[in-house]
C-alpha cells in the first residue's frame, strides 16, 4: 500500500513538472543475442504504443 502512494506522488510529480514539454527516450533495441538488456522486440512494442497515443516523433 505504501509503495502504491509512492509510485503515485511520483508519477504526479513527474506530470506538473512536464507543463513545458517532455521528452521521452526510447532506445533502439537490438538482438537479444548482442544485448539481452534491450530486446527490440520490446522496445518497439513501447515506441509503436506511445505513437499511438498520439506521442510525436522529434527525429
Amino acid at each position: 500500500m505504501q509503495q502504491q502512494k509512492y509510485l503515485k506522488n511520483a508519477y504526479r510529480v513527474l506530470m506538473t513538472r512536464a507543463r513545458q514539454g517532455m521528452i521521452i527516450f526510447v532506445p533502439s533495441g537490438t538482438d537479444p543475442e548482442d544485448d539481452p538488456t534491450r530486446d527490440s522486440a520490446y522496445y518497439d512494442d513501447i515506441y509503436k504504443y506511445l505513437r499511438s497515443c498520439g506521442i510525436k516523433e522529434l527525429m
